[in-house]
C-alpha cells in the first residue's frame, strides 16, 4: 500500500483535502465512535452519523446520560472510524456535547427516531459535534473485484500487496 501524505503530493487545496475526506463519507452512515474512559480505556461504539454535508463536524444524537458523555466532558480525545467495501476512513479530534435544540431540529431525521421515539423535545437528546483535527483513509479503487485481484497478483509474484492509496489530512 503506498503512503503518501496531501504535502507530498501536488499541494492540493485545503477544501481539494476536505473533498476528498467528504468523497470517502458519502456512502457511510455507521462511525464506530471511540472514546476514553475514565480509567484511560478505549471505548468504541456504533453512532449513526447526521447526514449533512461534512465541513470538519460530525454530528451524532446521544442521550444526556450515556457514559458518552461523560466521558467527552471529562475532556477525552474522540475518534471515529468508518469501514467500506474499498476504503476506510479514521477522523480524530476533539468532541463537545451541543444542547441547541434549534440544532437538534436541524439534524433530526426519522432514522434519530428509532433511537428516540418521543421526537427531538426528548429530554435528556442532545448532540455530539466531532470537530475533526485530522484525517486517515485507505482507498482502494474498483471495489472488492480488485482488491482480491491485487491480492491474487501479489500472492503469484510474490510483490508485496499495493492495496491503493493512503494518505493523511491535515484538516
Amino acid at each position: 500500500m503506498t503512503s503518501t501524505t496531501w504535502q507530498e503530493q501536488d499541494e492540493p487545496t485545503h477544501a481539494e483535502a476536505v473533498a476528498k475526506v467528504r468523497e470517502l463519507l458519502a456512502d457511510h452512515h455507521v462511525a464506530m465512535l471511540t472514546t476514553v474512559d475514565a480509567d484511560g480505556a478505549l471505548v468504541s461504539r456504533p453512532m449513526g452519523v447526521q447526514d449533512v454535508e461534512f465541513d470538519g463536524d460530525l454530528w451524532f444524537f446521544t442521550s444526556l446520560t450515556s457514559h458518552k458523555v461523560a466521558e467527552i466532558g471529562a475532556g477525552s480525545a474522540a475518534n471515529a472510524a468508518f469501514a467500506g467495501s474499498s476504503s476506510w476512513l479514521s477522523l480524530a479530534g476533539t468532541a463537545e456535547v451541543v444542547r441547541d435544540r434549534a440544532k437538534i431540529d436541524e439534524l433530526w431525521s426519522p432514522v434519530a427516531e428509532a433511537w428516540f421515539p418521543d421526537g427531538p423535545s426528548t429530554p435528556d437528546l442532545a448532540l455530539i459535534r466531532l470537530r475533526a483535527q485530522s484525517a486517515e483513509y485507505w482507498d482502494s479503487p474498483g471495489g472488492r473485484l480488485a482488491t482480491v485481484i491485487s491480492l491474487v497478483k501479489a500472492k503469484v509474484t510474490g510483490q508485496a500487496y499495493d492495496g491503493g492509496e493512503n494518505a493523511s489530512v491535515d484538516l
